[in-house]
């Protein structure tokens, strides 16, 4: 990743600066402990300095830099640069106060990721979701919420699709079980709509969509809803994404990697095929305008 052409927010940017770190430190045979002492720190701090889960200050960056023998001024100012970067709020900060504390990560890592295969059991995917389809979505067992938080909410959440339209947009693999598109969510006419817009933007280059029909029965997805994030940065390993009702884990081991992989290429596999995605939404549409969409 360049400095200009980064396309992420400051989680991804540390991660790539502090796997940067790791790789110079390693090459020139200093260990965490040393350079911990070099920067008035300790051990965990550059532990937690190389896997960009604190913030870089640039003097301590400029040590290391020091430290690891980095004599070329021009490749010194480009890292310098990134730490700057990485210590600027996201632009997703000026919606701290709707946003989930556990959810600021996943933004950044959305916008950073060069392809996101998800899974969907319950709801259309968010990237995916109509402006009325959202406010429903956020209102579901919260009662009753005023009318900003809701549009604060809503701009949030159609913001982040900005990332399937920019210059270099994220390539989309979403999954998604007919269950959460014969679910009503908004009222018939709202699922309608929604089906509209995921016929349509099934159409665009970087979105694949299938639908896991009922007929397929049990599959091996069927636990729950996950994302596969990944990345063109080396320093930046491709992660496994599920959401809880009030927090969000992270998956990067090897194994665990592979495991999601293998399912979510089993539904590929299982599910029909992309081509024929328009005509089962066309089919869902069509039994809700005649009354029976709901089953």
């Amino acid at each position: 990743m360049t400095v200009s052409g980064a396309q992420s927010g400051p989680t991804a940017l540390r991660m790539v600066l502090g796997g940067h770190l790791r790789r110079m430190r390693v090459a020139a045979g200093i260990s965490r402990s040393d350079a911990g002492w070099e920067i008035r720190s300790s051990e965990s701090k550059i532990s937690r300095m190389e896997l960009g889960r604190v913030g870089l200050r640039e003097r301590d960056v400029s040590d290391l830099l020091t430290l690891y023998g980095l004599d070329d001024a021009e490749e010194r100012e480009r890292l310098l640069e990134l730490a700057r970067q990485a210590n600027n709020p996201g632009w997703w900060h000026r919606y701290g106060d709707v946003l989930p504390n556990w959810f600021h990560s996943y933004i950044d890592l959305e916008a950073a990721a060069q392809m996101i295969r998800v899974y969907e059991l319950q709801f259309v995917p968010g990237l995916l979701q109509t402006a009325e389809y959202i406010r429903a979505v956020i209102q579901l067992g919260r009662g009753v919420v005023p009318t900003e938080e809701i549009e604060r909410r809503l701009r949030l959440r159609l913001n982040r699709q900005d990332i399937l339209t920019r210059p270099d947009p994220v390539r989309l693999w979403a999954v998604v079980d007919e269950a959460a598109l014969r679910r009503p969510i908004g009222g018939v006419q709202c699922i309608i709509d929604q089906l509209d817009n995921l016929i349509e933007k099934s159409q665009l280059p970087n979105v694949t969509l299938q639908i896991v029909p009922f007929a397929l029965g049990g599959h091996a997805a069927s636990a729950g809803a996950f994302s596969i994030l990944r990345f063109p940065e080396e320093d930046l390993p491709n992660k496994v994404y599920i959401e809880h009702l009030d927090s969000s884990l992270y998956l990067d081991k090897p194994e665990e990697l592979d495991q999601y992989t293998s399912a979510m290429e089993a539904l590929c596999v299982a599910a029909p095929p992309p081509s024929k995605t328009p005509e089962i939404l066309t089919k869902i549409r069509k039994d809700f305008e005649s009354g029976i969409g709901v089953l």
